[in-house]
């Protein structure tokens, strides 16, 4: 029965994948160019997200396949919050909660003493011992989500896990917090393998002298990094 359930759960995490992937090809998220990341390594792919969540509809589709695993037999929802980073994670942290049915709010970036940090602020609270899943867009270095864990551990909510639409990690299943090390679990809709290059030293767009671009910093999308 064991082999079973997992035969079945792993041919719905395929089926959910392909869906996830059509998402964001038909929509036109995929592009191509010689893109910084926010990590500051440098890609010859980018996933521009808000071409996907710019369409109510297919964000809520995506938000259901994460709504599923929260939801009880008597349709009630098995975690109290959703919470996401400043911006995409807004709109998801917003429609996974409105179809759980539990509050949503979201972590803003602000300057601390030893770099960026996130904060609920706006009034925003997580009361001890609630249950809270994170939620992201794209994964590359996990470094929003990480950021977010220590703003919820210190308020005394309780990670249930951490998801994410689309993980370009490499592999990354589990988040660790960098305030109390404890360890939480990570689930992306879709993997997506696109390799990431140091710049000026392996990245094979700066050998070839093609500018660089940080998408999503302009009007148009592109902005010279």
């Amino acid at each position: 029965m064991t082999t079973l359930r997992r035969s079945i759960d792993d041919a719905a995490r395929r089926v959910i994948a392909q869906r996830t992937e059509a998402l964001f090809r038909s929509s036109g998220a995929l592009r191509d160019g010689h893109f910084v990341l926010k990590s500051g390594r440098h890609s010859e792919a980018y996933l521009e997200k808000f071409q996907v969540l710019q369409d109510p509809e297919a964000t809520s589709e995506l938000c259901s396949f994460w709504v599923g695993t929260h939801v009880r037999k008597d349709g009630t929802a098995d975690v109290d919050l959703v919470a996401g980073p400043t911006t995409g994670g807004v709109i998801l942290a917003f429609e996974t909660g409105r179809q759980l049915g539990t509050r949503a709010i979201f972590a803003e970036e602000v300057a601390g003493d030893d770099g960026p940090r996130r904060e609920f602020r706006r009034g925003f609270e997580i009361r001890p011992g609630e249950k809270v899943i994170l939620v992201d867009d794209i994964l590359t270095t996990g470094g929003s989500l990480l950021a977010m864990i220590p703003a919820v551990e210190a308020l005394g909510g309780e990670i249930v896990e951490c998801l994410v639409l689309v993980d370009r990690s490499g592999g990354l299943q589990t988040l660790t917090s960098p305030t109390t090390g404890r360890v939480y679990p990570l689930r992306a809709l879709w993997a997506l393998d696109l390799p990431t290059y140091e710049a000026g030293v392996d990245c094979p767009r700066c050998a070839a002298g093609e500018p660089a671009v940080k998408p999503g910093s302009s009007g148009t999308g592109l902005a010279p990094a």
